[in-house]
């Protein structure tokens, strides 16, 4: 059976306290901070499986953060693993900055500090997993913490399968089952740890032209996040930020040319949008992961010969 908490019933003033002291409860104590002025719209729902527990968030933009006084006041040890089902995420834990897209999956440890930012309305499901029952030395812990998992491939696709199901339906059935099930779903996370961790060794001698299109096909997720850069890309593959270099050598491209021109590509065609829903220039700049409107100008006129401005009158298209 699941706890669901909502903020419908909740005046608007007092909907944020709320918030905070649900969260609290289903995840442990933490600060919010909303983004935006409206209300605040948030719903919580929590399943049991033997030890284990999924919470299903659904809320407004805001940003959350566990700090070592709120670490003070913990009472439990887990690892967290949550599936983005809508909306963005970034996480920032032991220095490590990853921007989680929808569908991907990202480790974080609710012993340590963390924070999450939520920076428009999404849904995330989150797997709490006692520590002492994953059998997981911390040196490999912390290598998958803080790093974003594709959910749509190997053992991170049967992880979210499994997230996303358990959400849906919780079938009946006597602790001992129940312990069962949970001890299988400990069994998978324990695979996919050791699937990433196992992984570093593997890149480190594939073939350029097998790891080059994967890491491609990353940086083409993750445009959005204005945080991308080469040391993130080259944790999340498991090389070094000096490999990473030497594989992009044999493409005539840098890894920080390659992200700029595939953002402005990705502008470019966005601002060709004729109908009436036609963004503004910065919001397109923003959502590529242009943080400064002035850097984003200087850039695109130095790559198309005009202005993003002069780009739209022109109805140009790349």
């Amino acid at each position: 059976m699941s706890l669901v908490l909502t903020t419908d019933a909740v005046p608007e003033g007092d909907r944020l306290t709320y918030w905070c002291d649900a969260l609290g409860g289903a995840c442990g104590p933490m600060a919010v901070t909303a983004h935006g002025d409206g209300p605040f719209r948030g719903r919580i729902s929590t399943e049991r499986l033997g030890y284990l527990r999924v919470t299903t968030l659904e809320a407004d933009a805001h940003r959350v953060s566990r700090t070592p006084a709120h670490l003070a006041r913990a009472g439990t040890d887990q690892v967290a693993v949550c599936l983005q089902t809508s909306g963005t995420a970034t996480l920032v834990q032991d220095g490590r900055r990853t921007f989680v897209g929808e569908g991907d999956l990202v480790v974080h440890d609710t012993a340590r500090p963390y924070s999450l930012d939520y920076p428009g309305r999404f849904t995330s499901r989150i797997l709490y997993l006692p520590r002492r029952v994953t059998g997981l030395p911390e040196e490999k812990l912390r290598r998958v913490t803080g790093t974003a998992i594709a959910g749509t491939e190997g053992i991170g696709a049967l992880l979210a399968s499994f997230l996303t199901g358990l959400t849906a339906s919780v079938i009946p059935c006597s602790p001992a089952v129940a312990t069962r099930l949970a001890a299988s779903v400990v069994d998978l996370f324990a695979t996919l740890v050791d699937e990433r961790t196992s992984a570093e060794g593997a890149y480190a001698v594939e073939r350029p032209g097998h790891l080059v299109p994967r890491i491609r096909d990353h940086i083409d997720r993750h445009l959005a996040d204005p945080g991308l850069s080469p040391v993130n890309i080259a944790a999340a593959h498991h090389i070094s930020v000096r490999y990473l270099h030497r594989l992009f050598e044999e493409e005539g491209i840098t890894v920080g040319r390659l992200i700029q021109r595939r953002r402005l590509e990705e502008c470019a065609r966005e601002l060709t949008r004729r109908d009436t829903t036609a963004p503004a220039v910065s919001a397109v700049a923003q959502r590529w992961g242009f943080a400064n409107p002035a850097h984003f100008s200087r850039v695109f006129r130095a790559a198309y010969g005009r202005s993003p401005r002069e780009w739209v009158r022109s109805g140009s298209f790349v």
